[in-house]
């Protein structure tokens, strides 16, 4: 994947794949697919600036992540498609 560093509080996050069938066994078309809230972390800004003071990043490279559902603006890099949003639109970091 071509590299990119976010600037400021943005980070750049790749969606988890959309579940393929239910629980039960059943294939969801693509159609039916929600757009999936979960993703890993590729690549981190280095903060912002507020007030004089610099804000540290909480989240970082390799971090699984829940954001909301229309998070972020989607790009195309390399075939693979990910997201740029601000680290303020990520809900949580997940402890698998």
């Amino acid at each position: 994947m071509a590299s990119i560093k976010p600037l400021g509080d943005r980070v750049v996050v790749k969606p988890e794949p959309a579940e393929e069938k239910t629980a039960s066994g059943l294939f969801i078309p693509d159609t039916a697919k929600e757009k999936p809230q979960r993703g890993t972390v590729v690549a981190v800004g280095p903060g912002k600036v507020e007030n004089g003071n610099k804000i540290e990043m909480t989240v970082s490279e390799g971090d699984t992540v829940l954001y909301g559902k229309y998070s972020g603006t989607e790009i195309t890099m390399d075939g693979d498609d990910v997201l740029i949003m601000r680290e303020s639109d990520i809900l949580g970091i997940v402890n698998d």
